[in-house]
């Protein structure tokens, strides 16, 4: 396994580096958080990364994507990270997407991959039902009705829900909470009858919301896969977002590494910088290790994922460590930087602030740092 990104995966991560410190720095983020936008990102920075390839990168190109692999991805959330970049990238293409290519019908996936592909639509996946992630507890019934399903109860953290066109909606057919076989997959369109979908305001200020399922009638051709068999497709899914999010906490903490060496090397107290006070010099030593750590972990999640032949449980196993690992550091590396840059680490003046947010969500989304060290040890 190599530690290091391939020369193409290089040109990715500099194009993406370039473009989104142009088109959305962290100023950007402030601006909608400010003047809240209703996607909660800019549209326009939206299409300019589709056109830039990102929404085809996991894709076959049969259906019109790169074929680049999820190792293509890894760069583009670094760099997301590293900006506190908003995008529907991880909501519409990594699970939405990958949901209905991994379980679509022909007719499902050629109605809606080119469709993600192009940016004209997006999806959002709605499996979580309660504060804290824990996918194998879906309970929203799904009954069969006539030609087709009925659904009812809530979903909550659904991330880029607002404005979404469809949803991918993880619910139970049989068995009981807790079972991973009876849980299937459904798409339910934005607008259909009983659906309601409100705000869930987050402390990183990105788009989420709740969807409250109200005998929501749906025909057949809503079922993605087979009855009852969701679970495979849905693990497989997560686990891509998992990995991306553990890349976009990895490059957040880097950022917020090297503002605060910087802050050391430039801030004087007592006529001397800070930067050589031994005391802070090795607590920066340990966060080092900890972010060549996470990079380890994150590089072994990102090829696991590209390798067709990879038994569930090792997958499992090395997602759940890269995304407990990123957490965990992106956590101890954003309350360093709070304390190393004293009083003004927690004002709002100081982009600090939107990076330890932002980081806390990224962090329980998906799993947190418990729910992975669960999975790990499940899994071992």
């Amino acid at each position: 396994m190599s530690l290091r990104y391939s020369d193409e995966q290089r040109l990715l991560a500099d194009s993406a580096r370039d473009f989104l410190a142009a088109r959305s720095p962290v100023s950007a983020q402030r601006r909608l958080r400010d003047e809240p936008a209703a996607p909660g990102f800019d549209p326009q920075v939206w299409r300019d990364a589709v056109e830039l390839g990102w929404s085809a990168i996991p894709f076959p190109e049969d259906f019109g994507g790169l074929d680049f692999g999820c190792q293509g991805l890894g760069p583009i959330f670094e760099s997301m990270g590293r900006n506190l970049s908003a995008t529907p990238l991880l909501s519409s293409v990594v699970l939405g997407g990958s949901l209905v290519h991994l379980s679509g019908n022909p007719t499902q996936q050629a109605h809606w991959l080119q469709a993600i592909i192009t940016g004209k639509r997006r999806l959002a996946l709605a499996v979580d039902e309660r504060a804290r992630h824990d996918p194998s507890r879906v309970a929203l019934e799904a009954v069969v009705s006539g030609d087709g399903y009925r659904l009812q109860g809530d979903k909550f953290w659904v991330v880029d829900g607002l404005g979404a066109d469809a949803y991918v909606v993880a619910a139970r057919t049989r068995g009981q909470a807790g079972d991973t076989q009876g849980i299937s997959l459904f798409l339910v369109p934005a607008n259909a009858p009983g659906l309601t979908v409100s705000a869930l305001p987050l402390i990183d200020s990105r788009n989420c919301a709740r969807l409250q399922l109200d005998q929501v009638q749906l025909g057949g051709e809503a079922l993605l896969g087979t009855l009852g068999n969701g679970w495979a497709a849905l693990e497989t899914a997560l686990d891509r977002g998992r990995t991306c999010l553990a890349a976009e906490l990895l490059g957040m903490a880097e950022q917020l590494f090297e503002t605060t060496l910087e802050y050391l090397k430039t801030r004087v107290q007592f006529d001397t910088q800070i930067g050589t006070f031994q005391a802070l010099q090795h607590r920066a030593a340990k966060l080092y290790i900890d972010l060549a750590l996470s990079r380890s972990a994150l590089m072994a999640a990102l090829a696991t994922l590209d390798q067709a032949e990879q038994d569930a449980s090792t997958r499992a196993r090395l997602v759940s460590l890269a995304k407990w690992k990123a957490g965990d550091t992106a956590i101890k590396v954003a309350n360093e930087a709070v304390q190393m840059h004293g009083g003004i680490g927690v004002t709002d003046e100081l982009d600090v602030g939107l990076y330890l947010k932002r980081v806390r969500v990224a962090q329980s989304c998906l799993g947190d740092r418990d729910f992975h060290c669960e999975r790990y040890s499940a899994n071992a």
